[in-house]
């Protein structure tokens, strides 16, 4: 996928990666061009490798072979070790924010605290000027005015809109959802994912890992179909989600935009 001027580092580069746990063989020679401001959504039965994949972005698995590269940093270094690989390892996630299907969020933290805590721990940010950032971040998910709750208090479609806030906090150049919706009954999906579409639209670089397929059709400029390891196919939405060259991504697709509506 690259769609623009050559000169550009795309934002983030996957050279044959490849991850096992044991015998099993979770990535087999992935790979991907994220351009910046480009939005691209993984999507693939469960156990495909997508997670996994999306988790090796920021170094949350450790692949065995390939490159995985930020900006033009690469992220995976088998030559760096000890203190050196930890601080270049919290230098590149600071420039990634991640979005978990189970929210982790502090318990004994307030809204606005499991927001602020990162880029004051992180970057060193006072507290005044954390407070102004999270409070920001909080009205763009709509959540202002649960400043001061604590997750106890919160439903799980909240919970995730204040993961997203305190992603956004640390005001990084690429955002990872790793099925960010699929923990949430079916009425709060939308208000999770209206928050995304929004970042879709201010040009947010994006890696998706959902089952929504409707919602990967509207937002996506390119999406890649797993299964097994390898990536069977891959394309501009309106290619790939209407018209598919594989059996294997149009039986997916069929059984999973059926049940989507």
């Amino acid at each position: 996928m690259s769609t623009q001027n050559m000169t550009e580092t795309p934002m983030v580069e996957i050279k044959n990666v490849h991850k096992s746990f044991g015998d099993l063989k979770v990535l087999k020679g992935i790979d991907l061009t994220v351009d910046r401001g480009k939005i691209v959504s993984i999507i693939g039965s469960s156990g495909s490798g997508k997670s996994t994949l999306l988790r090796s972005v920021n170094h949350l698995e450790v692949i065995d072979e390939g490159t995985i590269l930020l900006d033009g940093v690469q992220v995976n270094r088998p030559d760096m070790k000890g203190l050196a690989f930890e601080r270049h390892i919290n230098h590149i996630r600071q420039n990634m924010g991640m979005v978990f299907q189970h929210f982790n969020l502090f318990p004994h933290l307030s809204t606005l605290d499991n927001v602020t805590l990162a880029p004051r721990k992180l970057k060193g940010m006072d507290r005044k000027t954390a407070r102004e950032l999270g409070m920001e971040y909080l009205e763009r998910v709509g959540l202002a005015a649960k400043a001061e709750v604590f997750p106890s208090h919160l439903s799980g479609g909240q919970k995730q809109r204040v993961a997203i806030a305190r992603a956004l906090a640390m005001q990084p150049k690429v955002m990872l959802f790793d099925e960010a919706t699929s923990a949430l009954d079916p009425e709060l999906v939308e208000e999770v994912n209206l928050v995304m579409r929004s970042l879709a639209k201010e040009h947010m670089t994006m890696l998706i890992v959902t089952h929504e397929m409707a919602f990967a059709r509207d937002v996506s400029d390119w999406a890649m179909f797993m299964d097994g390891g390898v990536v069977v196919e891959e394309g501009p939405p309106d290619k790939f989600f209407t018209n598919p060259d594989h059996e294997r991504t149009r039986s997916f697709l069929k059984k999973h935009l059926d049940s989507n509506h």
